[in-house]
């Protein structure tokens, strides 16, 4: 299996209402060290009606400057359409973040 298909299986898993780190990704994927790995493979995915990427969100729950699909507001649409409370282009981790267990 691709570190990519790693990466898309894995976000796919973040439950409605809730984000991810891309070094929570990166872990899952088996190597923490794989955050950069995460956003690009996000950037380029594929098909982002199954594969939930707006929902991860960098280590101090920032969005993505450089969201592939509209920048920062364009994540922050989604989310907060999860009802995921966006403030400053910052989501509260210790609320939103999955803990996947």
């Amino acid at each position: 299996m691709t570190l990519s298909k790693k990466i898309y299986d894995a976000v796919k898993k973040i439950p409605y209402g809730k984000v991810a780190t891309y070094g929570q990704i990166a872990t899952m994927c088996g190597n923490p060290y794989y955050a950069r790995a995460v956003g690009n493979a996000l950037h380029k995915n594929p098909n982002p009606e199954i594969i939930p990427c707006y929902r991860v969100v960098n280590s101090r729950g920032q969005t993505a400057e450089h969201f592939a699909f509209g920048g920062n507001e364009g994540q922050e649409i989604y989310l907060r359409a999860e009802g995921i409370e966006v403030r400053n282009g910052r989501v509260d981790l210790n609320t939103y973040q999955w803990q996947n267990k």
